[in-house]
């Protein structure tokens, strides 16, 4: 997209490069033209030509004699020697030697050529730029300096920009952005109806999942102008630019509408007032500026604002009333078939071969944002690069996506025997646990091979197809899953290790969950007693309940990670001999697939 941007040169700048020429012309210039017009002469010169009655004036001082000719202008100069008859002679020769030579200029005339001239030149340049400045972007309401000026981005139609052809896995999204496009296009339709769009829609989603793609999409299939601006180049270290910059923003929308609005990142200044008196209320300013903004637009004006936030629920309640914010349009993480289907469109922009199942890689990339699976779709490419093929192959895509989710292979991780061997049994037992409960979803591959994010080793596991609603059941097995591990340590070697740290803290984040949020637990019954803030952003929580009710809730938490873990204990010892046999082929092969895996695990079961 063609982006016009604005003039950012001042007067000052102009200024003061004149100012500087002028200063160096004084200082450097002006000493070196009065040296030149003075002429060294021996003194037996200046003798001779006292003597031939030649001189017209004299100027006598402490180490030097100045000197100037009846006939000439020039100026000479000498020594000065002990001579006692010189004054006689000079006399004698009818030279004026009463008088001085102005060799250098006045004081005063030095400090009108040296400093006031320049400083008068410098404000005449500066006011004929300001004023021409201020022509051109709007008169006395922009800030000096430009400060208080918005510096959006505005982009007019390309037929190189993002369409909504190019932006996948989010067609709710697409159809309420594609009806804005299509109102900008031809809104006598809607006023024929009586309808009249949103002055704001809010773009909602976690990081990755393609906000600022969308509004991108939306200014390559309009034909409109598209002005875009980030939450935080509002604010500003001076009081008021914020406020100023956001007049300045709406006031070229409406010389430009119909055209749309993009504000990224609009937490940055839409957060919620705190009411507190007193500290740096710039943010607040701006807050209310934006807010009186958007009162401002009459009904079809032609002005669409769209904003995007990961963190929705900071917002204030102001800002996204019906009336600013009229429309919310959630942008999350792409199902399987949404999937599928960036990948597909990712993969048009390299050189890919024609076995690939997207599927497959889809279902392996379980909860991947469409940034992730961009990014999985570059790493394949890399890795064909690597091995000096010109194409991409489903294999580089399974790898990519171990590579985005553990890290890359470490080539200097190399373990001890007795390491890499209880790593097997570890990984082995993950996998024993997951197959052999109903619930659990199927294993993919095993290794041990180390990662560059810390991993010693993993178990993947693929869900068949979606899954939105998770049984008790489903979460109790998972937590067994995640103890598996630990299990079969303490059943081989009689020890524990720290290879299971993560699989503890997941267990525990998982059946505090289902205590404390998701009402599963018969003490507690369907009584919340945690509280999930930035739910786009990790999905912080925070215990809302008394001291004894923690005691409580840190009780029951022990006893079904417990519970668990001997379920996962129980189920290793009844495959104990399958457990040894996996080992030794993993510790054997250090990588084997899922088919690998399923045909030892059942073979001899009917």
């Amino acid at each position: 997209m063609h982006e016009v941007k604005q003039p950012k040169k001042h007067f000052f700048y102009y200024g003061g490069i004149v100012l500087l020429l002028l200063v160096l012309f004084n200082f450097l210039a002006i000493p070196q033209m009065r040296e030149s017009q003075i002429k060294d002469v021996e003194y037996s010169t200046f003798m001779r030509a006292t003597e031939n009655q030649r001189i017209d004036k004299v100027d006598i001082q402490d180490n030097q004699i100045l000197y100037t000719l009846k006939k000439g202008d020039d100026i000479y100069r000498t020594g000065k020697i002990e001579d006692p008859e010189l004054v006689n002679r000079l006399y004698s020769s009818g030279a004026d030697f009463t008088g001085e030579i102005q060799t250098e200029a006045s004081p005063l005339l030095g400090i009108l050529l040296t400093w006031v001239l320049p400083i008068i030149i410098f404000i005449f340049i500066g006011k004929y730029m300001n004023k021409k400045i201020m022509e051109k972007s709007g008169g006395a309401n922009s800030m000096m300096f430009g400060m208080g000026k918005s510096n959006a981005k505005i982009y007019v139609k390309s037929s190189e920009g993002i369409k909504f052809s190019d932006v996948a896995g989010e067609d709710e999204a697409k159809e309420n952005l594609a009806e804005i496009v299509e109102y900008l296009h031809n809104p006598g339709k809607y006023r024929e109806v009586g309808a009249s769009m949103p002055k704001g829609i809010l773009l909602v989603g976690p990081p990755g999942t393609g906000k600022t793609m969308l509004a991108k999409a939306v200014a390559g299939e309009s034909d409109v102008a598209f002005f875009s601006m980030s939450g935080s180049e509002f604010v500003e270290m001076f009081v008021g630019m914020g406020a100023s910059k956001v007049r300045d923003l709406f006031k070229q929308a409406k010389e430009k509408a119909p055209c749309i609005v993009f504000i990224d990142e609009i937490d940055a200044i839409g957060k919620k007032r705190d009411g507190q008196i007193g500290g740096n209320d710039e943010r607040e300013q701006t807050l209310n500026q934006l807010l009186t903004e958007m009162d401002g637009f009459e009904d079809n004006s032609g002005v669409i604002i769209l904003a995007a936030t990961n963190r929705p629920e900071s917002l204030d309640p102001a800002l996204t009333r019906p009336g600013r914010f009229d429309r919310r349009v959630p942008v999350e993480l792409p199902d399987l078939k949404g999937r599928e289907e960036i990948l597909k469109v990712h993969a048009k922009k390299v050189k890919i071969s024609k076995k690939i199942n997207f599927r497959h890689i889809a279902s392996m990339a379980a909860g991947a944002s469409g940034a992730e699976l961009t990014n999985i779709v570059n790493e394949a490419a890399l890795r064909a690069v690597r091995d000096g093929r010109h194409f991409v192959t489903q294999n580089d895509l399974e790898e990519s996506i171990e590579v985005v989710i553990a890290g890359y292979q470490k080539k200097n991780a190399i373990l001890t025997d007795a390491e890499k061997r209880i790593v097997a049994y570890h990984e082995i037992g993950h996998a024993i646990v997951a197959a052999r409960q109903s619930n659990s979803a199927p294993v993919q591959k095993i290794t041990i091979v180390p990662r560059t994010s810390g991993a010693l080793g993993y178990t993947m596991q693929v869900d068949e197809g979606n899954h939105y609603l998770m049984s008790r059941e489903e979460l109790e097995n998972k937590i067994a899953t995640f103890t598996g591990g630990r299990a079969a340590e303490e059943i081989k070697f009689g020890s524990v290790t720290t290879g299971a740290a993560n699989d503890i803290e997941q267990a525990t984040k998982l059946a505090r969950a289902m205590i404390t949020r998701y009402g599963m637990n018969d003490d507690f019954d369907m009584v919340a007693m945690e509280t999930v803030t930035n739910q786009y952003l990790g999905g912080d929580a925070s215990l809302s309940c008394s001291a004894e009710t923690q005691t409580q809730i840190d009780k029951s938490v022990v006893e079904l990670v417990k519970r668990q873990h001997e379920k996962a204990l129980k189920i290793l010892k009844e495959n104990e001999e399958k457990l040894d046999r996996l080992a030794e082929f993993l510790y054997e092969k250090e990588t084997i697939t899922g088919k690998e895996f399923m045909e030892i695990l059942l073979e001899g079961e009917e």
